[in-house]
């Protein structure tokens, strides 16, 4: 399929856009354009576009509003000395998107077409993609249920889009270890619901407890298991990662209600590149507080696109708190070698990057 083009009637200036990029934040600023594709089941996917970037027109009966029919994926596009603007592992997303959309009774997305949209839309809006240290342009694609109608059933008609955004920090300023609360009244998932889905709902349902941790003084919230003895989970938009001693490297393993990282699968691959036992089973906060207490645990961090790598320095669990080592060796080395990957500073032995314009 070919996109046609619709340029903006009145692009960001230049000085808006300098201004901008030079403190670009997270998900607060938004580049001229989107792409998009329309979905029917009558005629499958067409009309593909990049257009202005705008509100959406949407039905007040659209099945997204009534019965969150959504999925969405999160990538990152990265500046290199050659000029070039690379993304990082985009058929990881593509396959994602597809078991996401399969979840949600959703349609897939060809791969080669959610890559072009990628590609159509970077290069239209390339200019916006920032340049300073570990900065990136957000690339936030999405499918929603745009057809108007009350009954429960999946949509026959479906929006697919594409939007960017300057990032900067997740954050924000320097990296530092984050503080982080444990709740007990909440849980993200269940078995045979949409835990392994990136589907709006489940961030939506992380909110209240967020608002715990926030209120706590705390950065994000963990999220247990109570049905299989505390055992973690992930974060409200992360997966976790132990650090031990004797040089293994521990995560929850895959379950069904755990997001499938693409950061976290990378990270799995660095550290067996470099020699690490990596194991993915059942960890309790128990082990972990055990751990830290005893030193066979010596670091804790937490990965996903937005943050790429964070120590995590401290849990919070009601009264009592689980002190990590903060930015440890490991964590600190690990979280380079990716950066420097997509970045283009470190050799890409794996493949992993895409050049995008």
């Amino acid at each position: 399929m070919e996109f046609d083009h619709t340029a903006h009637p009145n692009p960001t200036s230049a000085a808006r856009l300098e201004e901008i990029l030079s403190n670009p934040g997270f998900g607060t600023s938004f580049a001229d354009h989107t792409a998009v594709i329309d979905w029917t089941a009558e005629g499958g996917w067409a009309n593909p576009r990049v257009e202005p970037y705008g509100p959406i027109a949407l039905d007040p009966a659209a099945s997204v509003l009534h019965y969150a029919q959504e999925i969405f994926e999160g990538m990152k596009a990265y500046r290199h000395a050659d000029g070039g603007i690379y993304t990082f592992r985009p058929l990881e997303n593509a396959k994602r998107l597809n078991r996401s959309a399969k979840r949600m009774a959703l349609p897939e997305l060809p791969e080669e077409l959610f890559v072009a949209s990628l590609e159509e839309l970077v290069q239209t809006d390339k200019h916006w993609v920032p340049d300073g240290e570990g900065e990136a342009l957000y690339l936030r694609p999405f499918m929603f249920a745009s057809e108007a109608f009350l009954g429960v059933r999946a949509a026959r008609e479906v929006s697919y889009r594409v939007i960017a955004s300057p990032a900067g920090n997740y954050f924000g300023g320097e990296l530092k270890p984050v503080r982080i609360w444990v709740t007990r009244d909440y849980i993200r998932a269940a078995p045979g619901g949409t835990g392994a889905a990136k589907t709006g709902g489940n961030y939506a349902g992380s909110l209240a407890a967020q608002q715990q941790a926030t209120a706590q003084g705390c950065d994000q919230v963990l999220f247990l298991d109570p049905t299989r003895e505390n055992a973690v989970e992930e974060l409200g938009g992360m997966n976790v990662f132990l650090v031990t001693a004797d040089n293994r490297l521990i995560t929850p393993e895959l379950t069904g209600t755990i997001l499938e990282g693409i950061t976290r699968a990378s990270v799995i691959q660095l550290a067996k590149d470099r020699g690490m036992a990596v194991e993915e089973r059942r960890v309790t906060l128990d082990e972990w507080d055990a751990g830290i207490a005893d030193g066979s645990i010596t670091e804790a961090f937490a990965c996903g696109t937005a943050a790429v790598i964070t120590p995590i320095g401290e849990l919070v669990d009601g009264e009592h708190s689980i002190a990590s080592a903060g930015t440890g060796e490991v964590t600190t080395s690990i979280r380079e070698e990716l950066l420097g990957i997509q970045t283009g500073t470190v050799e890409d032995r794996h493949g992993w990057m895409h050049q995008l314009a």
